[in-house]
């Protein structure tokens, strides 16, 4: 068996600090490190080993809750998940041309069929084949019997041009608009012999004045199916009255603001 000195002059580094000590002073620690008496640390007991414990997780033969509800437990993910998404543009654009047969009366609408998407298609142009579009279209009717609301009351003819039915000033009084194109339809038969004209002077010839012709076109007999006088503001254009050509005091007055 071997056999070791004992020591007691000997001298010795400590592993810990690098120190010298007197070899027999030195001590042993549990991780076998050799440090000077002052130096000596105990181990820690949360360092182990530990007594193994026996903890029951579940019951034997349980008879839990079937009416219970479920949870759903969520454990966090440690990593990073990185989100893309891709951003769509509308989608805007012309469906071409729609045409109607005819001048086209605004407002009006149209169906457009085979287009398909979920953004705007863009803007739908209306035009017909006549190359007009009509702002506004009066419906003119004559009255007879001398209405008392008609600003030509106990003037001219007992007749009078009613503008959509109605003989009162607020109604008979127009606004028309420049570059703007009005079709006055006299196709009811209470038109028959009272053709409806324009001029620059109030009651037109029955007035002294001329007829104004420019921007004005007809079509058709008063008083027939589809019979209308039809006019074109132009540009500059003054206060227009419009008038029966063959009876005083029925029309009244369109201001061309």
């Amino acid at each position: 068996m071997a056999r070791y000195a004992t020591g007691k002059y000997a001298k010795a580094i400590s592993d810990r600090s690098g120190l010298e000590y007197r070899y027999k002073d030195m001590r042993k620690e549990w991780n076998g490190l050799i440090v000077g008496r002052d130096e000596f640390e105990r181990k820690h007991p949360q360092l182990g080993p530990f007594r193994k414990i026996h903890d029951p997780q579940t019951l034997k033969e349980p008879r839990p809750n079937n009416n219970s509800i479920p949870v759903t437990v969520k454990f966090p993910i440690f990593s990073t998940v990185t989100l893309q998404y891709q951003r769509v543009p509308q989608a805007e654009g012309l469906v071409g041309t729609v045409t109607f047969g005819g001048d086209v009366v605004t407002p009006t609408s149209a169906t457009i069929t085979g287009v398909s998407g979920t953004g705007s298609v863009g803007t739908v142009t209306a035009s017909g084949t006549g190359g007009v579009t009509i702002a506004a279209t009066y419906t003119v009717t004559v009255v007879g019997g001398n209405p008392i609301n008609h600003p030509y009351y106990n003037v001219g003819s007992a007749n009078k041009f009613a503008i959509n039915g109605s003989t009162a000033t607020a109604d008979v009084l127009l606004s028309l608009s420049e570059g703007s194109t009005y079709r006055f339809d006299q196709s009811d038969s209470s038109n028959s012999g009272h053709p409806l004209r324009f001029s620059t002077t109030a009651n037109g010839t029955h007035g002294g004045g001329s007829e104004y012709t420019t921007g004005v076109t007809t079509s058709g007999t008063p008083g027939s199916s589809g019979a209308y006088t039809q006019i074109t503001v132009a540009s500059g254009a003054p206060t227009l009255y419009y008038y029966c050509t063959n009876h005083s005091g029925m029309g009244w007055q369109a201001n061309t603001p």
